[in-house]
């Protein structure tokens, strides 16, 4: 007994338990959704990625106008025939040799290559915090319109559950009436087949639902979207300022703030830094270097010499015309050990230093060619630049006109649904008083349900484009 009571305790802890997790649920709003949309979302991470490898772009630009300075340093043996060089005769011996060094380079002029490669960096990171804003206005733009579509499909199970309920009444009283003979049979089996219908109706709103919570979650990267869900926000419908623009004011808006078109125009100016960069292969170039160099060896080195006794002279050779021996005194060197290594390092230091000149004046065409494909890939950029303008302006226009027939639409649907509800609430009164039979008033009702589903589905197409519209004029989702 005792086990027993102390299981229904654990049972009922657990259950209450669930019920306050369920109950503490979080509920997003749309800015939250977007705002964690475009911390989380992968592509926009991607993007953000992109701008600091053009950052790291800029800094290799900015590193061309550095000196490079390299050093070197060589110790080597050399084993085998060698020669000697102290005594300048080959002989099989090991020899080690120690150098070190040290080299500069730095462009002068460089027909202005580098300035360019600077500025076209500097646009190559304009142009990829562009595109990092244009994915988060995309990203923002989706979000927006999956959260819509989350209430919609609310609203609309919503109809569909009062729709269920309104049957089931109806057939209770259908069924009082077969059993007061009032009514023929026939009708209470009509009303059971809608029933039937409007619980397959609920389960696939139901379904729906679900669908488009698990498309929210996952576009904002939520692993637990079991327990996602929305706040249920009553949307109303209002006429926002951004309409009673004229679309030409709203274009030239769009033209300003719109990233789309700042991207055509941060590419057409980086297309014509690359003209200006290939025509630099023109020019002379003047570069400045400097080296320094020095050495040390680890062999023995002459410290004297020695006159030879028994032969004191030898020639050298023999004076042309008097046929003359020229002789020299018969020296052997005396060898020690190497020199300290230091002392030689600073005994045979050397520096280089000058300037370098290159002059282009045949290159196989390559500079040359360079510069026209260079010339193609800019008017390329110019056409993409119009053509996005056209496109702007196309899809300013076609916003602006679909949010004008969006309202259009969702005040033809109030006025149909104003009927409809007007005839469906005749034809239940008719169906009570028996005139009417139960499929004529299954077909009311299905017009009553669809003009319903139109209301909410033209409500929140219309919140939807008026968004899309007044994010052309600039206006973030965030403030919307």
């Amino acid at each position: 007994m005792k086990k027993t009571f102390v299981s229904k305790i654990i049972l009922i802890f657990a259950l209450f338990s669930g019920l306050v997790s369920n109950a503490q649920a979080k509920k997003w709003t749309l800015q939250e959704c977007v705002q964690y949309a475009l911390d989380n979302n992968i592509s926009i991470k991607q993007a953000d990625l992109d701008s600091q490898v053009a950052e790291i772009d800029k800094k290799d630009a900015f590193g061309n106008f550095l000196p490079s300075i390299n050093g070197t340093a060589v110790h080597s043996w050399n084993i085998g025939l060698n020669q000697n060089i102290t005594t300048g005769l080959l002989e099989n011996q090991t020899v080690q040799f120690t150098s070190a060094g040290l080299n500069a380079n730095i462009d002068i002029y460089k027909g202005l290559q580098n300035i360019n490669r600077m500025k076209k960096a500097r646009l190559s990171m304009i142009a990829a915090q562009y595109k990092l804003t244009k994915m988060k206005d995309d990203i923002s733009l989706n979000v927006a319109n999956a959260f819509l579509q989350i209430l919609f499909n609310k609203e609309n199970l919503k109809v569909q559950k009062e729709q269920l309920q309104n049957n089931e009444k109806q057939k209770e009283r259908t069924k009082a009436l077969v059993d007061a003979g009032s009514v023929p049979r026939g009708d209470l089996l009509d009303i059971d087949a809608t029933v039937a219908s409007s619980q397959q109706s609920v389960i696939v709103a139901e379904n729906t639902l679900l669908i488009s919570k698990l498309s929210l979650a996952q576009l904002l990267q939520i692993e637990n979207f079991q327990e996602f869900d929305i706040q249920d926000n009553d949307y109303e419908v209002r006429e926002s300022e951004v309409m009673l623009q004229a679309p030409s004011a709203i274009f030239e808006k769009a033209k300003a703030e719109r990233s789309e078109l700042k991207i055509a125009k941060a590419n057409l100016e980086i297309a014509e830094k690359d003209v200006q960069i290939a025509r630099g292969a023109y020019q002379p170039s003047l570069q400045g270097f400097y080296s320094f160099s020095t050495r040390a060896s680890y062999s023995d080195r002459i410290v004297d010499y020695n006159l030879n006794s028994q032969n004191p002279t030898r020639v050298i050779g023999v004076v042309e015309g008097t046929n003359q021996n020229v002789v020299t005194p018969n020296l052997s060197p005396i060898l020690g050990k190497p020199a300290p290594i230091f002392d030689q390092f600073s005994d045979n230091k050397g520096h280089s230093f000058g300037f370098q000149l290159n002059i282009p004046i045949l290159n196989g065409l390559s500079a040359r060619n360079n510069v026209a494909r260079t010339k193609v890939a800019l008017e390329r950029s110019r056409t993409l630049y119009s053509q996005q303008e056209l496109d702007l302006e196309r899809n300013v226009y076609t916003a602006f006109t679909d949010a004008k027939g969006a309202l259009k639409s969702y005040e033809s649907a109030l006025v149909a649904l104003e009927a409809r509800t007007e005839a469906f609430n005749y034809a239940k009164e008719k169906f009570d008083v028996g005139l009417m039979n139960a499929f004529e008033l299954n077909q009311a009702q299905t017009l009553y349900v669809n003009a319903q589903s139109e209301v909410l589905r033209t409500k929140f197409d219309y919140i939807f484009r008026v968004k899309v519209l007044e994010f052309y004029f600039g206006i973030p989702i965030q403030k919307q």
